[in-house]
């Protein structure tokens, strides 16, 4: 194991204070693993909380700031936060006018966020939750609620900040961050496991020659192992599944081309062209792009394409979102 770090217990917590410190012009600690903006709480405004295991960056922490998230809890490496952080969080982000919890769809989470839930409304603070799907490969069409949240909660979590932003209801956030993720689809590929520090050693093996269809971001298992071939064919597979689970055709989209850690950016673009590609021949307008590293899965390599259905609503909503957050570094 080769890694920039000290001891491998220790990685998150002097993660978290590295993170703070770079970027203690947008967050604050708030609690041993949990932040906020600096602003917090902002009267009036919906807050908005995130979070889940670390080994994600920029994912889910660099979320937080103006026009996404105003909270996020740390867990370990690929692990649920604890129900205590996610509390710090809320009341740090408290503006009186409730609170939304999102992540995604993993056991833990909904565990712990669901206690969390109940404790802040034993507080008296108003709180809702939008458990994100949109893995296409994690479980047929019928099971949807089964899915796992993955990279398109980059893409949801643009229309719930925007949303929050206009001094919307509790309820009219929780609306629009719904009707996000039902109109989102992932599908992803990786090409090497991850290694994650506690554990010393790779989380799986894959032959060098191979490649695995639907792989999750913790290392879950896709649906196949292929042979490494050309990436046009493979983004033919990917984009087929999306399609054939969303008719997208002659609709307005959000696209993410997303690197899961350890796939450089030149290749990121080489599969954003044949995405391109794919949506001119079905009439899909791209309204909204970002090819880049988001919801990572720590040195893994591969690639995951997010499509989000834009109506007008949303599609306003995130053209006109103002990101400041700790993911675009921005002043």
């Amino acid at each position: 194991m080769k890694k920039l770090i000290n001891d491998p217990f220790e990685v998150v917590d002097e993660m978290f204070n590295g993170f703070i410190l770079a970027n203690d012009h947008i967050v604050k600690p708030v609690g041993k693993r949990s932040i906020a903006r600096v602003k917090s709480p902002i009267a009036g405004k919906v807050g908005i909380v995130v979070g889940g295991g670390s080994g994600h960056l920029p994912a889910f922490a660099g979320y937080v700031g103006q026009g996404m998230a105003d909270g996020a809890a740390f867990g370990n490496i690929f692990a649920s936060p604890p129900s205590k952080p996610i509390v710090e969080a809320t009341v740090a982000v408290n503006g009186g006018a409730g609170v939304m919890y999102t992540y995604g769809n993993y056991q833990g989470d909904c565990i712990n966020f669901d206690k969390a839930q109940d404790q802040c409304r034993a507080m008296g603070i108003p709180v809702q939750s939008v458990v994100l799907n949109d893995d296409v490969l994690s479980a047929p069409k019928e099971e949807a609620s089964k899915r796992r949240g993955i990279g398109g909660l980059f893409l949801v979590w643009h229309i719930a900040g925007a949303k929050a932003e206009q001094m919307a209801t509790l309820d009219e956030v929780v609306a629009a961050t719904q009707k996000a993720n039902n109109n989102t689809r992932t599908v992803g590929v990786g090409l090497t496991s991850c290694i994650v520090p506690a554990n010393g050693m790779p989380t799986f093996t894959l032959p060098d020659d191979e490649m695995e269809i639907g792989l999750g971001i913790h290392g879950e298992p896709g649906i196949k192992r292929v042979k490494v071939r050309g990436i046009d064919s493979v983004v033919d597979e990917i984009m087929e599944s999306i399609l054939a689970d969303l008719d997208y055709k002659g609709s307005d989209v959000a696209l993410l081309v997303n690197g899961l850690g350890g796939s450089p950016a030149e290749e990121l673009y080489v599969v954003y062209r044949r995405v391109k590609q794919i949506c001119d021949a079905n009439q899909i307008n791209i309204r909204f792009k970002h090819v880049g590293e988001q919801v990572t899965a720590l040195e893994m390599a591969g690639v995951s394409v997010s499509l989000m259905r834009l109506d007008t609503e949303m599609h306003d909503l995130i053209k006109n979102t103002v990101v400041n957050t700790c993911m675009y570094k921005k002043n």
